[in-house]
């Protein structure tokens, strides 16, 4: 069973790191602004970084495993307040989040096959807060190995 959730884990860092690598060089290609190309080599390092823990895991290196466990870290926050915002998700995410205005709201949202990248100093007006239960549950399976 162990083998069979960290070959999962591997291919969907994979699938989702080199989803995240094109879409990274396609927003750096047309050179803009300063601040959209630091975002897009921000993002294009961390997708890059998932894609080589994914490729270490599939080839079942201990190496892969450590890597793996950040960057399931490195996907686990969404933060999306008018001050800061960030959220970073390769493969899929089953986002828990709370809506802050007029009271608290919980939500749910997710999505498989997918990837995302969400780096500002600025953000919404209504903020969200939330955890990735796909990153934390995997980060888990890693963990308790």
């Amino acid at each position: 069973m162990r083998s069979f959730l960290f070959r999962l884990i591997g291919i969907i860092e994979v699938a989702g790191g080199f989803l995240g690598v094109v879409a990274m060089i396609r927003r750096l290609l047309p050179l803009g602004s300063t601040y959209e190309t630091l975002m897009a080599v921000i993002g294009l390092a961390l997708f890059g970084f998932i894609l080589v823990a994914g490729v270490l895991l599939l080839e079942g290196s201990e190496r892969g495993v450590s890597l793996s466990r950040v960057a399931q870290l490195l996907q686990l926050p969404l933060i999306a307040t008018p001050v800061f915002s960030y959220a970073l998700h390769a493969g899929g995410f089953v986002n828990v989040f709370a809506v802050i205005h007029d009271g608290m709201r919980l939500g749910l949202d997710y999505h498989i096959g997918s990837h995302g990248f969400v780096l500002a100093v600025a953000g919404p007006g209504v903020s969200r807060i939330g955890l990735n239960l796909l990153a934390l549950l995997s980060w888990l399976v890693l963990k308790l190995r």
